[in-house]
């Protein structure tokens, strides 16, 4: 398929269920994961707004298990405030994250975009989602992976692979390897062409294959690590990424800023910090400011909810000290400060 500029993009969310995710409670028993507070912002609200800055976006789709109710009212409201529709489609069940974009593919090609962006919601980065595009236009595969460098010690944890240093192309990609491979890692950020389509496809009917040749056949070879799946799940790693690294259909992206995924309590403040340093340097606006006179003063990167209420006596700060409970003290010590409309306990 041919692409220009002016060709229509929109981009995927995957955003799990309330049987995901465990590992954040119980962070996540009262507030789906998405929607908890990151930098002041639901976690999802920084790939959304991320996605706003692609050229010709025409669509957000958000996908995952939990009741649409859960997420009608933030969907409402991030629609109007980012002038962008966005949209929660609810997976009837698991497909895998290939499988999902499949299941909803009649409706992701609706606007009969060029390019798909595919994002976990769970990812922590400045989503540099426009460069990526120019990247993946250049380069003319099917698609192109986010990658970072990261330690040889923590790459195990994550899908390591190895790409062409000249031309970016995948050339080998492993999941979660049990040996060393490669200190550059999926970020699980992705951008493909409708292509990508016809290769899901393709693992579904091989799948399917199999299935009727087993019904036929004792022989015990035929028994695959596939045999459990259903025809409709395709996982993006496994049976995607793993079987086109080589055939110049895939490309990495490398980022240098920073990067992490959000899986317990712990990285929310982590990666609150992160994105309110991010803050500082794209939305300052976003930011508190004070010192002393009128205002409580204000040292570090902090985020200040429009309905909470500050003594001017109090000072807040961006690094760590202690527990404290803001109602009742002049002076708060916290990390990346957050202060939001709920209960002001950190």
């Amino acid at each position: 398929m041919g692409s220009s500029e002016d060709d229509k993009v929109v981009a995927v969310i995957m955003v799990g269920g309330p049987t995901k995710g465990t590992r954040f409670r119980p962070l996540s028993l009262n507030i789906p994961k998405p929607l908890f507070p990151l930098g002041g912002q639901p976690m999802v609200h920084h790939p959304i707004s991320a996605c706003k800055r692609i050229p010709n976006l025409a669509q957000i789709y958000l996908v995952g298990f939990y009741e649409e109710r859960e997420f009608a009212l933030y969907v409402s409201s991030i629609s109007n405030e980012l002038r962008i529709p966005v949209r929660y489609l609810r997976e009837d069940k698991p497909h895998g994250s290939a499988g999902a974009l499949y299941n909803f593919r009649d409706l992701i090609m609706e606007d009969n975009p060029s390019h798909i962006f595919l994002l976990n919601c769970d990812v922590c980065c400045s989503f540099p989602l426009p460069e990526m595009l120019d990247a993946h236009r250049n380069y003319g595969g099917m698609g192109t992976i986010l990658v970072i460098k990261v330690s040889a010690e923590s790459a195990s944890q994550f899908g390591e692979l190895v790409a062409d240093p000249d031309t970016n192309e995948l050339l080998h990609y492993t999941e979660k390897p049990e040996t060393f491979v490669s200190d550059l890692i999926n970020c699980g950020v992705y951008v493909f062409t409708p292509d990508i389509f016809n290769a899901i496809q393709g693992v579904s009917s091989q799948r399917k294959d199999r299935e009727n040749l087993r019904r036929v056949s004792s022989f015990e070879a035929l028994q695959s690590a596939t045999r459990n799946l259903t025809t409709d799940f395709v996982r993006l790693d496994q049976d995607i990424l793993s079987p086109l690294a080589g055939k110049k259909q895939l490309y990495t992206y490398e980022t240098m800023d920073f990067w992490e995924q959000i899986k317990t309590p712990g990285m929310s403040l982590k990666c609150s910090g992160l994105y309110l340093a991010q803050f500082r340097l794209t939305s300052p606006n976003l930011l508190a400011s004070g010192d002393g006179t009128k205002n409580a003063t204000i040292i570090g990167d902090v985020y200040v909810h429009p309905s909470a209420k500050i003594h001017p006596t109090a000072k807040v700060f961006s690094f760590i000290t202690s527990r404290v409970k803001l109602c009742g003290y002049s002076k708060a010590l916290l990390d990346s400060a957050l202060l939001d409309k709920h209960q002001f306990e950190y």
